[in-house]
């Protein structure tokens, strides 16, 4: 079963919900009826009447509501290059209005799900979907806008429809690579050509990219890898701005509360103010923290603390490192340093060297990203800031183009929006309400 097949699974129990709704009503409905029957059979043949009269004027509604219902989805089954620029117009609209409905629904849902009394696992997994939902509700909208309007723009689905779905993927942050293959399967999609409505386009082009999407991530990795005996040592790097310390603050909080024995090594001793807010990070989730005095030696921070998490036996070791750019040879060879260290101390160390990026900056996270890669030995990609981008597809490109897990993903400000990336999740969050499956 393919990762497409998540909007067929979301789809199935919302509609097996509704029935049983009905069904559940129209029991309830019976049994007040046969009670007042019993109770009061004069005042019930008086509600009967007026009843009856209530019902056929309903029926007369509905059935005026279902031709128009019909109108609707005549309209939609038009082949494309019959739908004029207005009917678009009027589709997104209503599209529009269905989504602003949805997000009402479900944000009184949240409401609902964040109780202390619920279980810590109910509570987590009915949280995580929704965080997704709403951390890339701006990417979604986004997506689904830039994508009706260039579909607006076509009669026929012919070699400038693929030049422009082309520039389109790249404005969209998925990676030159995946816009250019994105745009030469589809030209080889048989269905493609036989789809008529602006829907199914839509739909066989989102296919196609949640295909090329999963298909590169075939053998990824996205666990975070233990060390079987003795501390777990994880690295952060990354530009100054992009929430290295951040992240490390919310992680040593999910860990904590995971019932980890957390330590901080504040390595970044450069920037000023850092390691006094790793020091708040680390007061406010309970844990320790190594320091050391300001602009002294980073590899000297990071040897007091291995050293530390070793002789006191802690279960995991986070080591924030100074912004960098990844052209600055002297950095680099700092952060060379801090991992010899790491390796002498413990020669499974470091266990994971997680780039932290800013999501928000698009094309540019890409290009950090590729440059990290080649020099230092990066395991995963920590992605920051997605709930305030409409640049979501950068996720997209970093699996296609460099073939590296995204394994953790902020979808919010507070320390538990810091959540374990999971492609279902990010898939069904990002395409949601462009996709009808039936």
């Amino acid at each position: 079963m393919g990762l497409f097949d998540i909007f067929r699974r979301k789809a199935k129990p919302s509609s097996e919900a509704s029935e049983s709704t009905v069904v559940s009503e129209s029991t309830t409905e019976s049994l007040v009826e046969t009670s007042n029957s019993q109770t009061e059979a004069s005042v019930s043949e008086a509600s009967r009447v007026n009843e009856s009269s209530l019902t056929t004027s309903e029926s007369e509604t509905s059935l005026a509501s279902g031709s128009q219902s019909t109108s609707l989805s005549e309209v939609s089954q038009d082949s494309l290059a019959s739908i004029s620029e207005s009917e678009l117009s009027a589709s997104e609209v209503s599209e529009q209005s269905l989504e602003a409905s949805t997000s009402e629904s479900e944000s009184t849902e949240t409401a609902t799900s964040e109780t202390p009394d619920e279980t810590v696992e109910e509570t987590d997994t009915a949280t995580t979907e929704e965080k997704y939902d709403q951390g890339l509700k701006k990417s979604r909208s986004g997506f689904g806008e830039r994508l009706n309007r260039f579909l607006a723009r076509f009669r026929s689905v012919d070699e400038d429809f693929f030049d422009d779905l082309e520039e389109l993927m790249i404005e969209s942050d998925v990676g030159y690579e995946m816009a250019v293959r994105l745009s030469d399967e589809l030209r080889e999609e048989v269905k493609l050509q036989n789809a008529k409505s602006t829907q199914e386009v839509s739909n066989v082009i989102i296919e196609k990219m949640v295909e090329l999407y999963e298909e590169a991530g075939a053998n990824e990795d996205d666990s975070i890898h233990l060390a079987e005996q003795g501390p777990t040592v994880i690295m952060f790097v990354g530009v100054n701005g992009a929430g290295k310390t951040t992240t490390i603050g919310k992680l040593a909080a999910r860990y904590k509360q995971a019932g980890q024995k957390v330590l901080l090594a504040a390595a970044d001793t450069f920037r000023a103010g850092a390691t006094e807010q790793l020091e708040v990070w680390a007061q406010r989730d309970g844990v320790d923290i190594v320091t050391g005095p300001e602009n002294s030696d980073p590899a000297a921070v990071v040897f007091d603390a291995v050293k530390k998490a070793k002789d006191d036996h802690y279960d995991i070791l986070f080591v924030d490192t100074a912004g960098r750019l990844q052209n600055k040879v002297n950095l680099m060879n700092e952060l060379a340093k801090m991992k010899r260290i790491l390796t002498r101390e413990i020669p499974s160390a470091p266990h994971e060297v997680l780039l932290v990026l800013d999501s928000t900056t698009g094309q540019n996270a890409l290009n950090q990203a590729k440059l990290f890669k080649e020099s230092t030995d990066v395991t995963g990609i920590v992605l920051t800031k997605l709930d305030g981008t409409a640049r979501g597809g950068i996720v997209l490109a970093i699996r296609n183009e460099l073939h590296l897990p995204v394994k953790f993903v902020g979808l919010g400000e507070k320390v538990t929006d810091l959540e374990k990336f999971d492609a279902s999740d990010f898939v069904y969050g990002l395409f949601k309400g462009l996709v009808n499956v039936q």
